[in-house]
C-alpha cells in the first residue's frame, strides 16, 4: 500500500473568500481589513514551507464537499443560501462580521470537503494518519442555520459525523481556540457518539462555554479560562479534559486547531505562547496513539496576528506530525 503517514490538505481557492475591504462594497470603512483574512492562510503555508520536516509533508487539494453531504448536519434551506453565488464586489454581510464575497462557495465547500475527506481517510485502511487541514473559512461557530464568527459550516462536527459512518465507534472533538465553539457544540449536542470538549476565554464572545452544558448524553465539556491565563494554566486546566478522552478511547480524535489564544492575538486576552501549542497538541497526539491508532485531524480555526500564528502553527504540526 502507498501513502503516507502524514498529509497537509490546503488548495489556493480558499484564499479567494472573503478579502472584505473597502474595495469590495461600501459597508466595509475605508482601509480595514478584516481579521479572518487571505493573508492568514498565507502565513500559515509560509510557516509550515520554511520549516524542512514540515515542507516535506506531502499536500494535498481537497475536493470540493458535496452540498447534500452538508445538509446532513445543516438546513437545507440554509446550505442553498450559503453556496448561491455572490455578484463580483460585493459583500453578502450575514452579519455584523460575517460576510460572503464570490470567493466564499468554493472556498466555504473546499474547507469542508478537506475535514470529510480526512475523515474518511483516517478511517480506511489508508496509512495516513495525522492530518492537518490549512483551509479557511473556519467552522467551528457555524450552527445548523446560522453562519456567525466568521464561520459557515461546521466543519470539525462533519468530520466527526463522517468518521462514526465510516467506521468509527467513538470520536472525541477537541477545541482549543479562544472562542467557544459554540457551533460545534450545538451541532454534537445530540451524538452520544462523540465528546466534544472546549476550552475558551470566558467572559469572550459568543458568551456561551459554561461548565453546566453537558450536552444531551453528557458528551460535551467546557473549559472556561480567565484572561490573561498563560500556557501552564492552559496544560493545567486540559488535565481532566484529556483524562475524559483517555476513558473514552476514541477511534479518531479531531483538533478544532484555534491560536488566537496566543498571548499577542488581537482578539482575546490570554497569554498562551507556541510552546503551550506545541506541548497541549503532543499530549493529545499521546492519548491518539493509545486509543486511535495514532489518527488525528487537526483543522485551522482562529487566530488573527500573523506572525504569532506562523508559529504557532509551525509549533502545533511539528508536535502533531511527531518525528518529522
Amino acid at each position: 500500500m502507498t501513502g503516507t503517514p502524514n498529509l497537509i490538505f490546503t488548495h489556493q481557492a480558499c484564499a479567494l473568500h472573503g478579502d472584505v475591504r473597502a474595495s469590495d462594497g461600501e459597508a466595509v470603512p475605508r482601509g480595514w481589513r478584516h481579521p479572518e483574512q487571505p493573508l492568514r492562510l498565507e502565513a500559515v503555508l509560509q510557516g509550515l514551507s520554511a520549516t524542512p520536516g514540515l515542507a516535506a509533508i506531502e499536500r494535498r487539494e481537497p475536493g470540493l464537499a458535496n452540498p447534500d453531504r452538508l445538509k446532513t448536519l445543516h438546513g437545507a434551506s440554509y446550505v442553498d443560501a450559503m453556496l448561491a453565488p455572490v455578484p463580483g464586489g460585493i459583500v453578502d454581510w450575514y452579519d455584523a462580521d460575517t460576510g460572503r464575497t464570490r470567493g466564499t462557495p468554493e472556498a466555504a465547500l473546499l474547507a469542508a470537503g478537506a475535514s470529510i475527506e480526512a475523515a474518511e481517510l483516517a478511517m480506511s485502511n489508508h496509512p495516513t494518519q495525522r492530518i492537518f487541514i490549512a483551509t479557511r473559512p473556519p467552522g467551528h461557530h457555524a450552527e445548523a442555520n446560522r453562519a456567525m464568527g466568521f464561520c459557515f459550516f461546521g466543519n470539525v462536527a462533519l468530520a466527526a459525523n463522517r468518521a462514526l459512518e465510516t467506521g468509527a465507534s467513538k470520536v472525541a472533538v477537541l477545541d482549543f481556540d479562544v472562542h467557544h465553539g459554540n457551533g460545534t457544540q450545538a451541532l454534537l449536542w445530540d451524538n452520544p457518539d462523540t465528546l466534544f470538549i472546549s476550552s475558551q476565554q470566558m467572559p469572550l464572545w459568543p458568551g456561551s462555554g459554561d461548565v453546566a452544558e453537558t450536552g444531551a448524553h453528557n458528551n460535551v465539556m467546557n473549559i472556561p479560562l480567565a484572561a490573561g491565563t498563560d500556557s501552564a494554566g492552559l496544560i493545567e486546566a486540559w488535565k481532566p479534559a484529556l483524562a475524559r478522552v483517555d476513558a473514552l478511547e476514541p477511534d479518531l480524535i479531531v483538533i478544532s486547531a484555534g491560536f488566537d489564544a496566543h498571548a499577542d492575538d488581537p482578539l482575546a486576552g490570554l497569554n498562551v505562547d507556541e510552546e503551550g501549542f506545541a506541548t497541549l497538541t503532543a499530549q493529545i497526539v499521546a492519548l491518539a496513539d493509545s486509543h486511535s491508532g495514532g489518527r488525528v485531524v487537526s483543522v485551522l480555526e482562529g487566530g488573527y496576528d500573523l506572525p504569532a500564528l506562523t508559529r504557532s502553527v509551525t509549533a502545533h504540526a511539528s508536535a502533531l506530525f511527531q518525528g518529522v
